[in-house]
Protein backbone atom coordinates (compact mmCIF):
# COMPACT_ATOMS: atom_id res chain seq x y z
CA UNK A 1 0.00 0.00 0.00
CA UNK A 2 1.27 3.74 -0.82
CA UNK A 3 2.29 5.30 1.91
CA UNK A 4 1.63 9.28 1.53
CA UNK A 5 3.23 10.58 4.62
CA UNK A 6 2.59 12.90 7.81
CA UNK A 7 -1.38 13.89 8.20
CA UNK A 8 -2.40 10.86 7.70
CA UNK A 9 -6.03 12.03 9.08
CA UNK A 10 -6.41 14.27 5.83
CA UNK A 11 -6.98 10.91 3.56
CA UNK A 12 -9.06 8.33 3.88
CA UNK A 13 -8.72 4.55 2.49
CA UNK A 14 -10.39 3.70 -0.59
CA UNK A 15 -9.90 -0.10 -2.41
CA UNK A 16 -6.24 -0.66 -2.02
CA UNK A 17 -5.23 2.90 -2.24
CA UNK A 18 -5.50 6.19 -0.31
CA UNK A 19 -8.08 9.16 -1.73
CA UNK A 20 -7.21 12.85 -0.63
CA UNK A 21 -10.43 14.18 1.33
CA UNK A 22 -8.48 17.64 1.76
CA UNK A 23 -9.71 20.50 -0.64
CA UNK A 24 -6.74 22.23 -2.41
CA UNK A 25 -5.68 25.85 -2.06
CA UNK A 26 -7.81 27.83 -4.31
CA UNK A 27 -4.86 30.40 -4.66
CA UNK A 28 -1.85 30.61 -6.31
CA UNK A 29 1.50 29.31 -4.85
CA UNK A 30 4.84 30.25 -4.66
CA UNK A 31 6.86 26.97 -5.19
CA UNK A 32 10.23 26.64 -4.98
CA UNK A 33 12.10 23.67 -6.79
CA UNK A 34 15.35 22.58 -6.07
CA UNK A 35 17.31 20.05 -9.41
CA UNK A 36 19.93 18.22 -7.82
CA UNK A 37 21.48 17.12 -11.19
CA UNK A 38 22.96 19.90 -13.89
CA UNK A 39 20.77 22.09 -15.36
CA UNK A 40 22.48 22.46 -18.81
CA UNK A 41 23.12 18.28 -18.71
CA UNK A 42 20.50 16.27 -20.40
CA UNK A 43 18.57 14.27 -18.04
CA UNK A 44 15.05 12.70 -17.34
CA UNK A 45 15.22 14.23 -13.81
CA UNK A 46 16.24 18.19 -15.26
CA UNK A 47 13.28 17.44 -18.19
CA UNK A 48 11.03 16.23 -15.27
CA UNK A 49 11.36 19.24 -13.13
CA UNK A 50 11.79 21.74 -16.12
CA UNK A 51 8.01 20.41 -17.76
CA UNK A 52 6.69 20.25 -14.10
CA UNK A 53 7.91 24.13 -13.32
CA UNK A 54 6.25 25.33 -16.60
CA UNK A 55 3.00 23.77 -16.51
CA UNK A 56 2.34 25.50 -12.97
CA UNK A 57 3.39 28.74 -14.66
CA UNK A 58 0.75 28.38 -16.65
CA UNK A 59 -1.61 27.51 -14.45
CA UNK A 60 -0.65 30.81 -12.31
CA UNK A 61 1.97 29.45 -9.93
CA UNK A 62 4.76 31.11 -9.08
CA UNK A 63 7.92 29.12 -9.43
CA UNK A 64 11.57 29.24 -8.93
CA UNK A 65 13.63 26.51 -9.44
CA UNK A 66 17.35 25.93 -7.71
CA UNK A 67 19.93 24.11 -9.98
CA UNK A 68 23.45 23.72 -10.67
CA UNK A 69 24.47 25.12 -14.16
CA UNK A 70 27.62 24.88 -15.60
CA UNK A 71 27.21 27.54 -18.11
CA UNK A 72 24.72 30.23 -16.97
CA UNK A 73 25.02 31.90 -20.22
CA UNK A 74 22.91 28.72 -21.90
CA UNK A 75 20.36 29.49 -19.64
CA UNK A 76 16.52 29.67 -21.54
CA UNK A 77 14.45 29.90 -18.23
CA UNK A 78 14.18 32.87 -16.60
CA UNK A 79 12.11 30.82 -13.54
CA UNK A 80 15.81 29.01 -12.69
CA UNK A 81 18.48 30.20 -10.02
CA UNK A 82 22.09 29.08 -10.59
CA UNK A 83 23.72 27.85 -7.51
CA UNK A 84 26.82 27.50 -8.76
CA UNK A 85 29.17 24.99 -11.34
CA UNK A 86 28.24 20.96 -10.79
CA UNK A 87 30.91 18.43 -10.33
CA UNK A 88 30.62 14.92 -11.54
CA UNK A 89 30.63 11.84 -9.60
CA UNK A 90 29.90 8.24 -10.44
CA UNK A 91 26.09 7.45 -9.52
CA UNK A 92 24.10 4.50 -9.78
CA UNK A 93 25.89 3.16 -13.28
CA UNK A 94 26.03 6.84 -14.86
CA UNK A 95 27.97 10.09 -14.58
CA UNK A 96 26.05 12.52 -11.93
CA UNK A 97 26.94 16.35 -12.24
CA UNK A 98 25.91 17.57 -8.80
CA UNK A 99 26.64 20.08 -6.26
CA UNK A 100 27.44 20.10 -2.51
CA UNK A 101 29.34 21.44 0.16
CA UNK A 102 29.20 24.49 2.62
CA UNK A 103 29.79 26.79 -0.53
CA UNK A 104 26.28 25.30 -2.20
CA UNK A 105 24.69 25.05 1.26
CA UNK A 106 25.21 29.52 1.51
CA UNK A 107 23.32 29.90 -1.65
CA UNK A 108 20.72 27.37 -1.05
CA UNK A 109 20.12 29.59 2.16
CA UNK A 110 20.11 32.55 0.51
CA UNK A 111 17.50 31.41 -2.22
CA UNK A 112 15.00 29.71 0.61
CA UNK A 113 15.71 33.20 2.42
CA UNK A 114 14.37 35.55 -0.21
CA UNK A 115 11.77 33.32 -2.13
CA UNK A 116 8.89 33.40 0.47
CA UNK A 117 8.02 30.28 -0.75
CA UNK A 118 4.29 28.17 0.20
CA UNK A 119 6.30 24.77 -0.21
CA UNK A 120 9.64 22.93 -1.48
CA UNK A 121 9.70 20.29 -3.73
CA UNK A 122 13.22 18.62 -3.85
CA UNK A 123 14.34 16.27 -6.23
CA UNK A 124 16.53 13.21 -4.81
CA UNK A 125 16.96 14.47 -1.29
CA UNK A 126 18.80 11.18 -0.51
CA UNK A 127 22.23 11.82 -2.77
CA UNK A 128 24.61 14.15 -2.19
CA UNK A 129 23.23 17.47 -3.74
CA UNK A 130 21.33 20.73 -3.64
CA UNK A 131 18.21 19.41 -2.23
CA UNK A 132 19.52 17.12 0.69
CA UNK A 133 21.05 20.69 1.37
CA UNK A 134 17.43 22.28 1.11
CA UNK A 135 15.81 19.72 3.35
CA UNK A 136 18.56 20.21 6.02
CA UNK A 137 18.28 24.25 5.75
CA UNK A 138 14.98 24.51 5.76
CA UNK A 139 11.61 24.21 7.17
CA UNK A 140 8.01 23.91 6.81
CA UNK A 141 6.16 22.56 4.12
CA UNK A 142 8.44 19.99 1.81
CA UNK A 143 7.50 17.45 -1.00
CA UNK A 144 10.58 14.72 -1.74
CA UNK A 145 10.22 13.04 -5.08
CA UNK A 146 12.60 10.16 -5.43
CA UNK A 147 13.50 9.13 -9.23
CA UNK A 148 16.77 6.49 -8.35
CA UNK A 149 16.04 2.85 -8.56
CA UNK A 150 19.18 0.62 -7.49
CA UNK A 151 19.99 -3.11 -7.11
CA UNK A 152 19.50 -4.06 -3.04
CA UNK A 153 22.88 -5.24 -3.47
CA UNK A 154 24.23 -1.79 -4.38
CA UNK A 155 23.94 1.18 -1.44
CA UNK A 156 22.63 4.00 -3.86
CA UNK A 157 22.34 6.46 -1.10
CA UNK A 158 26.01 7.54 -0.18
CA UNK A 159 25.63 9.31 2.64
CA UNK A 160 22.98 6.68 4.58
CA UNK A 161 24.02 7.75 8.00
CA UNK A 162 22.64 11.37 7.91
CA UNK A 163 19.28 10.29 5.73
CA UNK A 164 16.64 10.21 8.83
CA UNK A 165 16.40 13.65 9.49
CA UNK A 166 16.03 14.18 6.13
CA UNK A 167 13.06 11.73 5.76
CA UNK A 168 11.40 12.85 8.93
CA UNK A 169 10.95 16.39 7.46
CA UNK A 170 9.73 15.58 4.95
CA UNK A 171 5.86 16.43 4.97
CA UNK A 172 4.84 13.79 1.80
CA UNK A 173 7.20 11.94 -0.25
CA UNK A 174 6.33 10.95 -4.41
CA UNK A 175 8.28 8.06 -6.18
CA UNK A 176 8.09 8.04 -9.92
CA UNK A 177 7.54 4.18 -10.12
CA UNK A 178 7.13 1.32 -8.12
CA UNK A 179 10.65 0.63 -8.87
CA UNK A 180 11.94 3.59 -7.58
CA UNK A 181 9.22 3.06 -4.39
CA UNK A 182 10.91 0.04 -3.78
CA UNK A 183 14.20 1.23 -3.94
CA UNK A 184 13.10 3.86 -1.01
CA UNK A 185 12.00 0.82 0.83
CA UNK A 186 14.57 -0.82 0.66
CA UNK A 187 17.31 1.64 1.16
CA UNK A 188 15.62 4.13 3.73
CA UNK A 189 12.93 1.73 5.13
CA UNK A 190 10.36 4.29 3.97
CA UNK A 191 7.15 4.51 1.64
CA UNK A 192 5.82 7.24 -0.87
CA UNK A 193 3.27 7.75 -3.17
CA UNK A 194 3.56 6.72 -6.70
CA UNK A 195 3.24 9.36 -9.36
CA UNK A 196 4.90 9.01 -12.90
CA UNK A 197 6.66 11.64 -14.93
CA UNK A 198 4.94 13.51 -17.25
CA UNK A 199 4.98 14.17 -21.13
CA UNK A 200 2.83 16.36 -23.54
CA UNK A 201 0.66 13.93 -25.03
CA UNK A 202 0.05 16.12 -28.14
CA UNK A 203 3.35 17.12 -28.66
CA UNK A 204 4.43 13.80 -29.42
CA UNK A 205 1.48 12.64 -30.85
CA UNK A 206 0.80 15.48 -33.52
CA UNK A 207 4.64 15.41 -34.45
CA UNK A 208 5.31 14.75 -38.06
CA UNK A 209 7.75 12.04 -39.37
CA UNK A 210 10.56 13.55 -41.37
CA UNK A 211 10.83 11.70 -44.99
CA UNK A 212 14.51 11.34 -45.21
CA UNK A 213 14.36 9.00 -41.73
CA UNK A 214 10.69 7.70 -42.25
CA UNK A 215 12.18 4.98 -44.77
CA UNK A 216 11.32 0.87 -44.74
CA UNK A 217 12.60 -1.24 -41.79
CA UNK A 218 14.25 1.36 -40.00
CA UNK A 219 14.57 1.51 -36.18
CA UNK A 220 15.85 4.22 -33.92
CA UNK A 221 17.07 4.49 -30.37
CA UNK A 222 17.72 7.75 -28.13
CA UNK A 223 20.33 8.26 -25.43
CA UNK A 224 23.61 8.47 -24.22
CA UNK A 225 25.11 5.78 -26.08
CA UNK A 226 28.51 5.82 -24.20
CA UNK A 227 26.73 4.37 -20.80
CA UNK A 228 27.05 0.90 -21.24
CA UNK A 229 24.20 0.55 -19.25
CA UNK A 230 21.65 2.54 -21.99
CA UNK A 231 22.46 -0.63 -23.97
CA UNK A 232 23.31 0.33 -27.45
CA UNK A 233 26.28 -2.48 -27.46
CA UNK A 234 23.15 -5.05 -27.14
CA UNK A 235 21.37 -3.55 -30.12
CA UNK A 236 24.34 -3.55 -32.12
CA UNK A 237 25.14 -7.05 -31.34
CA UNK A 238 21.79 -7.86 -32.78
CA UNK A 239 22.59 -6.03 -36.04
CA UNK A 240 24.11 -9.31 -37.99
CA UNK A 241 21.49 -11.42 -37.04
CA UNK A 242 18.91 -8.71 -38.34
CA UNK A 243 20.83 -7.70 -41.50
CA UNK A 244 20.37 -11.64 -42.20
CA UNK A 245 16.85 -11.79 -42.73
CA UNK A 246 16.17 -7.79 -42.82
CA UNK A 247 18.92 -6.63 -45.47
CA UNK A 248 17.77 -3.37 -45.85
CA UNK A 249 17.41 -2.89 -42.03
CA UNK A 250 18.67 1.03 -40.83
CA UNK A 251 19.33 2.63 -37.44
CA UNK A 252 18.83 5.80 -36.32
CA UNK A 253 20.63 7.07 -32.86
CA UNK A 254 20.53 10.01 -31.51
CA UNK A 255 22.25 11.54 -28.59
CA UNK A 256 25.52 12.54 -26.97
CA UNK A 257 28.51 10.08 -27.73
CA UNK A 258 31.51 9.80 -29.95
CA UNK A 259 30.07 7.97 -32.71
CA UNK A 260 33.37 7.15 -34.08
CA UNK A 261 33.99 4.54 -31.75
CA UNK A 262 31.05 2.61 -32.11
CA UNK A 263 31.81 2.82 -36.21
CA UNK A 264 34.90 1.13 -35.40
CA UNK A 265 34.00 -1.58 -33.41
CA UNK A 266 31.28 -3.06 -35.58
CA UNK A 267 31.59 -4.93 -38.66
CA UNK A 268 32.37 -2.81 -41.74
CA UNK A 269 29.49 -4.21 -43.96
CA UNK A 270 27.28 -2.81 -41.37
CA UNK A 271 28.57 0.82 -41.18
CA UNK A 272 25.91 1.89 -43.73
CA UNK A 273 23.14 1.06 -41.95
CA UNK A 274 23.69 3.25 -38.91
CA UNK A 275 23.24 6.96 -38.92
CA UNK A 276 23.75 8.64 -35.93
CA UNK A 277 22.49 12.26 -35.47
CA UNK A 278 24.34 13.42 -32.24
CA UNK A 279 22.08 15.31 -29.75
CA UNK A 280 18.83 15.96 -31.08
CA UNK A 281 15.86 18.74 -30.55
CA UNK A 282 12.95 18.44 -28.58
CA UNK A 283 10.74 18.26 -31.89
CA UNK A 284 13.36 16.29 -33.90
CA UNK A 285 13.08 13.49 -30.89
CA UNK A 286 9.48 13.23 -31.71
CA UNK A 287 9.98 13.33 -35.38
CA UNK A 288 12.48 10.32 -35.29
CA UNK A 289 9.96 8.78 -32.95
CA UNK A 290 7.25 9.19 -35.89
CA UNK A 291 9.76 8.35 -38.59
CA UNK A 292 10.69 4.72 -37.13
CA UNK A 293 8.75 1.33 -37.80
CA UNK A 294 10.26 0.61 -33.81
CA UNK A 295 12.02 2.12 -31.07
CA UNK A 296 14.54 -0.30 -29.88
CA UNK A 297 15.33 0.51 -25.67
CA UNK A 298 17.87 -1.96 -24.93
CA UNK A 299 19.01 -0.78 -21.65
CA UNK A 300 20.51 -3.14 -18.92
CA UNK A 301 19.46 -1.59 -15.31
CA UNK A 302 19.38 1.21 -13.38
CA UNK A 303 16.31 2.72 -14.68
CA UNK A 304 13.72 3.58 -12.58
CA UNK A 305 10.66 4.78 -15.36
CA UNK A 306 11.72 5.40 -18.99
CA UNK A 307 10.68 8.65 -19.99
CA UNK A 308 11.72 7.83 -24.07
CA UNK A 309 9.03 5.06 -23.35
CA UNK A 310 6.25 7.14 -22.96
CA UNK A 311 7.58 9.54 -25.30
CA UNK A 312 7.24 6.87 -27.78
CA UNK A 313 3.58 5.33 -27.29
CA UNK A 314 2.52 9.05 -27.35
CA UNK A 315 4.28 9.09 -30.59
CA UNK A 316 2.48 5.73 -31.65
CA UNK A 317 5.44 4.27 -32.19
CA UNK A 318 5.76 0.32 -31.27
CA UNK A 319 8.29 -0.53 -28.86
CA UNK A 320 10.66 -3.04 -28.36
CA UNK A 321 11.92 -3.02 -24.40
CA UNK A 322 14.30 -4.76 -22.40
CA UNK A 323 12.27 -6.34 -19.72
CA UNK A 324 14.09 -4.87 -16.50
CA UNK A 325 11.68 -4.06 -14.15
CA UNK A 326 11.18 -0.74 -14.68
CA UNK A 327 10.37 -0.96 -18.19
CA UNK A 328 8.16 -4.38 -18.21
CA UNK A 329 6.08 -2.53 -15.16
CA UNK A 330 5.70 0.54 -17.73
CA UNK A 331 4.69 -1.82 -20.67
CA UNK A 332 2.54 -3.82 -18.34
CA UNK A 333 4.22 -6.59 -18.95
CA UNK A 334 4.52 -6.74 -23.01
CA UNK A 335 0.53 -5.33 -23.19
CA UNK A 336 1.93 -1.90 -23.97
CA UNK A 337 5.28 -2.89 -26.22
CA UNK A 338 6.88 -5.83 -26.99
CA UNK A 339 9.80 -6.96 -24.26
CA UNK A 340 13.06 -9.09 -24.56
CA UNK A 341 15.35 -11.00 -22.51
CA UNK A 342 17.55 -8.10 -20.99
CA UNK A 343 21.24 -8.81 -22.28
CA UNK A 344 20.36 -10.33 -24.98
CA UNK A 345 21.41 -9.77 -28.31
CA UNK A 346 19.79 -12.61 -29.81
CA UNK A 347 16.63 -12.25 -28.14
CA UNK A 348 16.47 -8.85 -29.44
CA UNK A 349 17.31 -9.86 -32.65
CA UNK A 350 13.80 -12.59 -33.05
CA UNK A 351 11.73 -10.12 -31.74
CA UNK A 352 12.99 -6.82 -33.71
CA UNK A 353 12.66 -9.49 -36.97
CA UNK A 354 9.09 -10.98 -36.19
CA UNK A 355 7.86 -6.97 -35.59
CA UNK A 356 9.52 -5.86 -38.87
CA UNK A 357 8.26 -8.96 -40.97
CA UNK A 358 4.53 -8.40 -39.11
CA UNK A 359 3.14 -4.85 -39.98
CA UNK A 360 -0.32 -5.63 -38.40
CA UNK A 361 0.77 -6.90 -35.64
CA UNK A 362 3.72 -4.24 -35.25
CA UNK A 363 0.48 -1.16 -35.98
CA UNK A 364 -2.20 -3.20 -33.17
CA UNK A 365 0.74 -3.00 -30.87
CA UNK A 366 1.45 0.38 -31.58
CA UNK A 367 -1.96 1.56 -31.32
CA UNK A 368 -2.67 -0.06 -27.63
CA UNK A 369 0.58 1.69 -26.51
CA UNK A 370 -0.83 4.94 -27.82
CA UNK A 371 -4.13 4.19 -25.89
CA UNK A 372 -2.19 3.81 -22.53
CA UNK A 373 0.02 7.38 -22.99
CA UNK A 374 -2.93 9.78 -21.98
CA UNK A 375 -2.20 8.33 -17.98
CA UNK A 376 1.47 10.23 -18.53
CA UNK A 377 -0.44 13.36 -19.95
CA UNK A 378 0.72 16.81 -17.46
CA UNK A 379 -2.65 17.40 -16.96
CA UNK A 380 -3.23 14.11 -14.89
CA UNK A 381 0.48 13.98 -13.29
CA UNK A 382 0.83 17.79 -12.23
CA UNK A 383 -2.68 17.88 -10.51
CA UNK A 384 -1.68 14.38 -8.74
CA UNK A 385 1.43 16.34 -7.39
CA UNK A 386 -0.85 19.31 -6.69
CA UNK A 387 -2.74 16.83 -4.62
CA UNK A 388 0.40 15.88 -2.70
CA UNK A 389 1.25 19.73 -2.38
CA UNK A 390 -2.28 20.80 -0.80
CA UNK A 391 -1.72 17.62 2.01
CA UNK A 392 1.87 18.80 2.82
CA UNK A 393 0.49 22.64 3.42
CA UNK A 394 -2.31 21.32 5.32
CA UNK A 395 -0.30 22.17 8.48
CA UNK A 396 -0.15 25.76 7.53
CA UNK A 397 2.79 28.12 7.80
CA UNK A 398 5.40 29.02 4.82
CA UNK A 399 8.76 27.64 4.21
CA UNK A 400 11.51 29.17 6.31
CA UNK A 401 15.19 28.36 7.37
CA UNK A 402 15.54 25.86 10.37
CA UNK A 403 17.16 27.24 13.43
CA UNK A 404 20.75 26.48 13.51
CA UNK A 405 20.57 22.96 15.49
CA UNK A 406 18.82 21.63 12.60
CA UNK A 407 21.34 23.56 10.08
CA UNK A 408 23.75 22.23 7.40
CA UNK A 409 26.37 22.71 9.41
CA UNK A 410 25.48 19.86 11.53
CA UNK A 411 26.40 17.21 8.88
CA UNK A 412 29.94 18.28 9.99
CA UNK A 413 29.75 17.99 13.62
CA UNK A 414 32.68 15.54 15.12
CA UNK A 415 29.10 13.41 16.44
CA UNK A 416 28.39 12.99 12.62
CA UNK A 417 31.44 12.10 11.37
Amino acid sequence: MAYVAKNLDRWRFCGTGLTMVYSPKNSALRIGMVSPYGWDTPGGVQAHIKDLARYYIKQGHQVSVLAPVSHEDALVDDFVVPAGRPIAIPYNGAVARVLFGPVAASRVRQWISQGNFDLLHLHEPAIPSLSLLACWIAEGPMVGTFHAAAPKQKVAFAISPFLEPVIEKLSARIAVSEVARETLTIHLETDAVVIPNGIDVDFFASSTAKSEWQQPNTIGFIGRFEEPRKGLQVLLDALPIVARFIPDIKVLIAGPGEHEVIYKSINSQLRNKLTFLGRVSESDKAALLKSVDLYIAPNTGGESFGIILTEALAAETAIIASDIPAFRNLLNGGEYGALFESESSTDLAKVIIDLLRDSSKRKSLANIGFQSAERFDWSKVAEQVMDVYSMALTGGGKVGLASESRSWNRLFTRDNL
